[in-house]
């Protein structure tokens, strides 16, 4: 094997293992979802899972971090949360500027406050 291949395996069982299916079922649910009602109950359900789900991965990313995460302090990574959602919010509910100003937020208190 060489040294490319012996470097590169872990990226292809990646791919294999993760991506490729997420975006096989991905792909199904775009076909199986074409025609139904936004306003229906069950997409109103799936969209309340999703954001519940969404919102459950952020409150552990912030609350329980490991990591390079976890040597900033608590509330430098809540305050960069509270700025970044402030800034979405200003910025005509823009999700990218919403991240790009809570990332900056989170890298200058990383930057200055980090243990």
């Amino acid at each position: 094997m060489s040294a490319a291949m012996t470097e590169l395996w872990p990226f292809l069982v990646l791919i294999t293992v993760g991506f490729l299916p997420n975006e096989m079922w991905r792909a199904f649910g775009l076909v199986m979802a074409r025609g139904l009602d936004e306003k229906s109950e069950i997409v109103m359900w799936s969209r309340a899972v999703a954001t519940a789900t969404l919102a459950g991965v952020i409150a552990k990313l912030l609350l329980f971090s490991n990591g390079s995460l976890a040597t900033i302090p608590l509330e430098v990574r809540l305050g960069a949360t509270v700025i970044g959602f402030v800034a979405y919010l200003l910025v005509r509910r823009s999700v990218f500027a919403g991240v790009a100003v809570g990332e900056a937020v989170l890298l200058l208190g990383g930057y200055l406050f980090a243990r």
